[in-house]
């Protein structure tokens, strides 16, 4: 991979870092405790609280893909960075542009049923 196409993947990945983290700072807002509240019925309240458990889980997704994102910036300069960890061949550019922090090829994705 050359110089060019990694200095715009590290821009790209940081650019992917920043929307991550404000998404996180908009999710946290809505991860307040669910208070049982007299004018609800237990129909609204279960919706509440799935609603609730659906906005932790995308906070956690989200935060466990920044965490990636993040290792991924710190690799970029490596020689490392962008070569499959099972088959050690290059990952296509094509790829690493969609999912930065991609650590196979889509190959052995598909072979490691990931």
């Amino acid at each position: 991979m050359r110089q060019e196409e990694k200095k715009a993947l590290k821009k790209s990945i940081e650019n992917e870092i920043a929307a991550l983290e404000k998404e996180i700072k908009k999710i946290e807002s809505t991860l307040r405790p669910i208070k049982k509240d007299c004018s609800l019925d237990n129909v609204a309240h279960q919706g509440l609280k799935q609603e609730q458990n659906i906005n932790i889980q995308r906070y956690e997704e989200t935060k466990k893909r920044l965490n990636r994102l993040k290792h991924a910036h710190l690799k970029v300069d490596t020689e490392e960075y962008g070569i499959c960890q099972e088959c050690e061949e290059e990952i296509a550019l094509e790829r690493l542009k969609l999912v930065p922090e991609s650590i196979y090829c889509v190959s052995c994705m598909n072979e490691l049923g990931l």
